[in-house]
């Protein structure tokens, strides 16, 4: 009896300790994701009350300059994705804040397009509902793993269609669009913070394997509330 008592006592204190290193994972990957989010509400505001928005746009649409900083970023996120196994936690570290950078002077144009009022209360939805979703993936006991894959199928379908719709200019196929898009992001928000929950038992923060996890799992957040918050503003921001 004595030797089974102290079985469970050591069982129950190597459970304590995986949840003490899952929280502080978890922990990790909301504060990287904040920081980029951060980063990125700065730049887009100084360069859109600022002459530095003049070097993104000239009178006939984007500058050079203009259409290097709009798609960086998606370059950005394939080399980080690809890179992950062989750059270090130094060099991704140093990749996402230069992203989240570029994130914030592409989104720029958002601040002229679109009223304070509508942008402020855009964002607040999308923090609810980002909310949310994150104690939903965080805590439910159902694997959403099968429906991850359904998501990710509904966002190649989703990009499929916004480059369809480039040609098309349909506003009534861009509606539909955009409601799909605030589902999928809606739905990837608590499959991938249930992702990250799972591979938080699996590593630790302290490690450069586990800090290299946590902050792609930022990245993955961080851009599933960044086209949340630009689908729901499609969808109800009022404009200039």
């Amino acid at each position: 009896m004595d030797i089974e008592k102290k079985y469970l006592r050591e069982e129950s204190s190597v459970l304590v300790e995986d949840k003490a290193a899952s929280k502080k994972f978890m922990a990790s990957v909301f504060a990287w994701m904040f920081s980029g989010l951060m980063i990125t509400a700065t730049i887009a505001w100084l360069f859109a009350n600022s002459s530095l928005i003049g070097l993104l746009i000239t009178e006939t649409g984007l500058s050079v300059l203009g259409w290097i900083v709009m798609l960086s970023p998606l370059v950005m996120v394939i080399f980080m994705s690809f890179g992950f196994q062989r750059m270090s936690f130094v060099s991704l570290l140093l990749l996402f804040i230069l992203y989240s950078a570029l994130m914030g002077a592409s989104l720029s144009f958002i601040l002229l397009v679109y009223t304070a009022q509508s942008i402020t209360a855009t964002f607040i939805i999308t923090a609810s509902m980002f909310g949310l979703m994150a104690i939903a993936g965080y805590t439910t006991r159902t694997d959403l793993s099968k429906f991850g894959s359904i998501l990710f199928m509904g966002l190649i379908g989703l990009i499929i269609a916004i480059v369809v719709n480039l040609f098309m200019k349909s506003s009534g196929f861009q509606w539909i669009i955009t409601i799909f898009g605030v589902l999928i992001f809606t739905g990837l928000t608590a499959w991938d913070v249930q992702r990250m929950k799972k591979a938080s038992y699996m590593t630790s923060i302290g490690t450069e394997i586990g800090n290299k996890t946590a902050l792609m799992g930022a990245l993955s957040l961080y851009l599933n509330f960044i086209n949340l918050f630009l689908f729901l503003l499609r969808l109800i921001g009022g404009r200039n």
